[in-house]
């Protein structure tokens, strides 16, 4: 499809700086965007991306486009957020997948007890055991399993081959993608007679409303009680969370993270890649851990730690500072031990000389 730049502005309540009538066929990254796409600039921390662009048309703010140069190959669309104009705009340009077909496949192995709500997609080789219950509207795609008194709000999203073990809960317009395990045992065990006894996992998970879980992660269920992940949060990729974590709202947290058993975090709480936080640590609403970083105590509101083992970030930029003045001090070490051994032994020349002096006055 073609559109103008009037037209796409239009669509995203903008004002046009250039050719309006500009033919605008695709929309695309900065470096990727070509004479007849369109763009956008996020920030300012991203206009000197546009140094090489080559786009047809811009979407920024009126702040950042005054202190552009002026240019007459371009045109402008002038918006209150750009980021979200572009978004409404890039689906002109991309094929969007219808949702599946409502029904249930005659594939499924369904439960007599199990409850399916209204309008909902129930694809093949899917599995619903005893007493669980789906919301209306929900997506099952293909080979998801879904244990025995579990309970699914409405608008969920299951992507194939997710795993529920039982009686987990899974709050309304939830999406869990593919590989995810959800409520498997905690690792529990009692050392006991030179062998590990496994502790009974009689607890739960709880996920809450409005929450994204990325593929291949997995949330243990808890011990007695109930593993939860608040409202909001959003959880990448190949993460791990163990039994009894109690995971605030709105919290974000990145591929490969790691949460020991009993951790808790308040809401809004970060986490980058690869973070590892030990057992019954918490970290503080508002905070931020870096990647990589290694979490062995609490963390209060609102801080930013990095590093292992992890420090605030004042401190750990001055480790890492005096870490790369290590090899000078080095060499000013070499050469304060020889101007000592020099002085060492001039002043024992000098008391050798003053001893023998001595001796002769006698």
């Amino acid at each position: 499809m073609i559109y103008t730049v009037r037209s796409l502005a239009k669509l995203v309540q903008g004002e046009v700086r250039g050719d309006a009538s500009l033919s605008i066929g695709d929309a695309n990254s900065i470096e990727a965007a070509g004479p007849e796409a369109v763009t956008f600039v996020l920030d300012d921390s991203h206009v000197s991306r546009l140094k090489n662009c080559r786009a047809g048309t811009i979407i920024l703010t009126a702040n950042i486009f005054e202190g552009l140069p002026a240019t007459s190959s371009v045109s402008f669309i002038l918006v209150t957020d750009p980021h979200a104009a572009f978004h409404k705009i890039l689906p002109l340009f991309r094929k969007l997948r219808d949702r599946p077909e409502r029904g249930t496949s005659p594939l499924a192995v369904i439960h007599p007890t199990a409850k399916i709500g209204l309008n909902c997609h129930v694809g093949p080789w899917v599995h619903i055991g005893e007493e669980a219950e789906v919301g209306n509207g929900c997506d099952i795609h293909p080979g998801v399993v879904i244990g025995a008194g579990c309970k699914l709000g409405d608008d969920v999203v299951l992507y194939p081959n997710v795993v529920l073990y039982h009686d987990v809960t899974i709050g309304s317009h939830s999406i869990i993608h593919s590989g995810a395990v959800i409520g498997a045992d905690g690792f529990g065990y009692r050392f006991v007679d030179g062998r590990f006894e496994k502790i009974p996992q009689l607890g739960t998970v709880d996920i809450q409303a409005d929450v994204e879980i990325g593929a291949c992660t997995t949330i243990d269920r808890g011990a007695i009680n109930a593993t939860v992940i608040g409202a909001g949060t959003k959880i990448d990729n190949m993460v791990m969370i163990g039994h009894n974590c109690k995971i605030g709202q709105h919290n974000v947290f990145a591929s490969q993270v790691g949460l020991a058993g009993s951790s808790s975090t308040g809401d809004y709480v970060r986490l980058g890649g690869q973070a590892g936080v030990k057992d019954h640590v918490h970290i503080g609403t508002g905070s931020t851990v870096g990647a990589k970083a290694g979490i062995h105590k609490d963390i209060p509101a609102g801080e930013f730690w990095v590093g292992y083992l992890a420090t605030p970030e004042a401190e750990q930029k001055r480790l890492m500072f005096s870490l790369k003045r290590v090899p000078a001090m080095r060499e000013q070490l070499k050469s304060l031990e020889q101007q000592l051994s020099a002085l060492t032994l001039q002043m024992a020349a000098l008391t050798n000389g003053t001893t023998e002096q001595r001796h002769r006055a006698e």
